[in-house]
Order: structure tokens, then C-alpha cells, then sequence
């Protein structure tokens, strides 16, 4: 089995073994797939204007590890040539909450009242924006602006309360590709 993954014009791809580096119009990602689960069995190949991801076993684990590296590689070229981007809303019934960027902290405060600020991380190289009631996340690799998106939702998690009445909180209301 074979997955063929065609790079785009304004894009190169570097392949190192397992590891793979892709530069485009939006920076430069990298990602390394060396795993003892899978070093033996799947080739990562760069094959002119294609990378090729095969394996030669007839495996079902093993065909699903390739389409799992295909899929990684082919967001890598996406959030090299355009990135991605989350935007959140935030929702308040009881308390106005004031969400405020510092460093590599989103930090909610007044949420529910409550004294202590509510906090959540900034993974890697991801930008968070602030305008009026709306969060917008972006960056170049998928899984730190996804992961970013989510740190700002679980902060402001409600609970020992009945989420009928306290429906506050910041949520994912679209993610851009």
C-alpha cells in the first residue's frame, strides 16, 4: 500500500529519514515520525513532486499507520502554504468576564464571579487575538492551534453548578482551514 501526497508550487518538502520538514509561504514546519511502532514496516519517501508514504506488510495497524503519517504530512503542506485559524466567543449570563493576553497566557477573568483569574497556555508559535466578545487563534501547525482553542475552552469548564442556568463560557465556533 502506497499514498501518494502531492506538493503544491510554493511549497518544499525536506524528508530525512522518518523526519520531514516543510517550507512554504507561511513559515517552516517540522514534524519527526521515528517510532519503534512503525520504523520497520513505513517508508517515507520524497519522489519528485509527491511524498510517498508505503509499506509493504499487508497489515490492517500497519495500513492504518500510513494513512495516519499521509494525513500528518498533509497538514503540515496546508499550514505551510495557508495556516489554520479557530475563532471562540465568549458567553456570559451572570458576571462580564475580561479575557486578557499576556505572554504565552490567556487569562479569564471574573468568570462566574469568582476571585482567582482562570488561565490557559499558549502552545508554540500559535497568535491569540482579542476583539470585543470574539477569540481568534491562528497559526501554522493544526495540532497547536487546535490545542491552544481547546486550553481556552477547558479554563473556563463549568462546574458543580447546573449548566441549564450557568450556560457561561468561551467556546470553539468555527474552525478556519
Amino acid at each position: 500500500m502506497e499514498v501518494l501526497i502531492k506538493i503544491p508550487e510554493k511549497v518544499d518538502v525536506a524528508v530525512h529519514g522518518f523526519k520531514v520538514a516543510v517550507t512554504g509561504p507561511k513559515g517552516r514546519l517540522e514534524k519527526d515520525f521515528s517510532s519503534p511502532l512503525f520504523n520497520k514496516t513505513v517508508k517515507i519517501a520524497k519522489d519528485g513532486q509527491n511524498v510517498k508514504v508505503s509499506t509493504e506488510s499487508a497489515k490492517r495497524k500497519v495500513k492504518s499507520q500510513v494513512g495516519c503519517v499521509a494525513s500528518h504530512i498533509k497538514n503540515l503542506i496546508k499550514g505551510a502554504s495557508s495556516g489554520y485559524a479557530a475563532k471562540l466567543k465568549v458567553v456570559f449570563m451572570h458576571f462580564p468576564v475580561t479575557v486578557k493576553v499576556a505572554g504565552k497566557e490567556v487569562t479569564v477573568a471574573n468568570f462566574l464571579g469568582e476571585k482567582a483569574p482562570r488561565k490557559a497556555d499558549i502552545i508554540g508559535g500559535t497568535k491569540v487575538e482579542i476583539k470585543g466578545e470574539e477569540i481568534f487563534v491562528s497559526g501554522n501547525d493544526k495540532e497547536e492551534v487546535s490545542q491552544t482553542a481547546a486550553n481556552i475552552e477547558i479554563a473556563t469548564r463549568v462546574s458543580a453548578r447546573d449548566r441549564r442556568v450557568f450556560q457561561d463560557g468561551i467556546f470553539v465556533t468555527e474552525k478556519v482551514n
